[in-house]
């Protein structure tokens, strides 16, 4: 069956300005990190799109060792695009990076313009499609000079292989020397995509969030609901399956501490307070802040989704329920 689009799907979602660009963003896009790969089920992952784009989500974000295998995201997004969003691509902004491991040898990792450039030619390939709209430098790195790393972004948009640029896990220092040199160049930076959620705030701590309001840079946050342990799901300990459960998922059991499941009871009374799930209170309560365009969500379900979609419906906080989280935080 031919899958047509929601005719009112631009109607219920928030849309945010992403920095001082002429781009704005879904309060929520959908990140493809986990649950895309050719592991995955190909009609879950092509419901969970449909969905997506059905409720204006029109912010898709990839990278070239999503999977797993590695690549097999953008291969399996590439062919969902293909077959379902053909006429639809000038409403998506498709975003994907690049500066993990992906092949043998030394031109295969971090920063070098021979990697960068290398690894965006094969996401096209993989995802079918003539440029990208976001390419993100996926993490600092300590040995090539920045200068090469930043003009190879330029370069790539120069290129016309690449609308914008952003980086992704970049300390406030780094980040500010990203941003003047790409600015030198004519590349201003776009977006900046740091781990933040509830459980991790050292882009609060650091200044992170006022560089990128006086720099005019938008913020899309990833992890937000810090590998899902800021859902209902660990309210009685560590369940069997969960991402905590495998010894070699990023979430290991050492974070899974008593204090860690004390304060998730206690978050999840409060959001029980505000008629929210734990998952909905933790996405607003990113949302509840300006500066932060779109809050990054991975789901394995499209019933993970719409619950996801609920956090939309409220996400006012009083100064009494914001200092309740903090007083649970501390």
């Amino acid at each position: 069956m031919t899958y047509t689009p929601n005719p009112e799907r631009y109607s219920t979602m928030e849309y945010r300005r992403c920095g001082k660009s002429g781009i704005k963003l879904p309060a929520l896009s959908l990140g493809l990190w986990h649950n895309f790969g050719h592991v995955d089920v190909l009609e879950n992952s092509r419901q969970i799109l449909q969905d997506a784009f059905d409720a204006g989500i029109t912010h898709f974000d990839l990278a070239n060792n999503y999977g797993p295998p590695a690549g097999s995201a953008e291969e399996n997004f590439g062919k969902i695009l293909g077959e379902d969003f053909q006429g639809y691509r000038d409403e998506l902004i498709i975003s994907t990076k690049a500066g993990y491991t992906m092949w043998e040898g030394p031109y295969g990792d971090w920063g070098s313009k021979k990697y960068l450039v290398a690894s965006l030619d094969q996401s096209l390939k993989r995802m079918g499609l003539d440029y990208i709209d976001i390419f993100y430098h996926h993490r600092p790195d300590p040995e090539t000079p920045l200068e090469e790393t930043m003009a190879a972004l330029d370069l790539i948009v120069r290129q016309g292989k690449a609308l914008y640029v952003g980086i992704s896990n970049y300390r406030p220092a780094e980040a500010a020397k990203a941003f003047q040199l790409l600015k030198e160049m004519g590349t201003p930076c776009l977006i900046h995509q740091p781990k933040y959620s509830m459980f991790e705030r050292w882009v609060e701590r650091e200044g992170l969030l006022d560089l990128l309001e006086q720099e005019g840079v938008g913020c899309i946050p990833f992890s937000p609901l810090a590998q899902g342990l800021l859902t209902n799901k660990y309210l009685k300990g560590i369940p069997e399956g969960s991402r905590a459960a495998k010894a070699h998922g990023h979430l290991q059991q050492g974070d899974v501490t008593e204090d860690k499941i004390d304060k998730i009871r206690r978050l999840n009374a409060l959001a029980q307070q505000r008629n929210q799930s734990l998952a909905q209170m933790a996405l607003a309560w990113l949302l509840k802040d300006e500066r932060v365009t779109s809050v990054l969500i991975g789901v394995s379900s499209p019933a993970q989704l719409a619950d996801s979609l609920q956090s939309l419906q409220n996400k006012v906080f009083s100064s009494e329920e914001l200092e309740q989280v903090e007083a649970i935080l501390q």
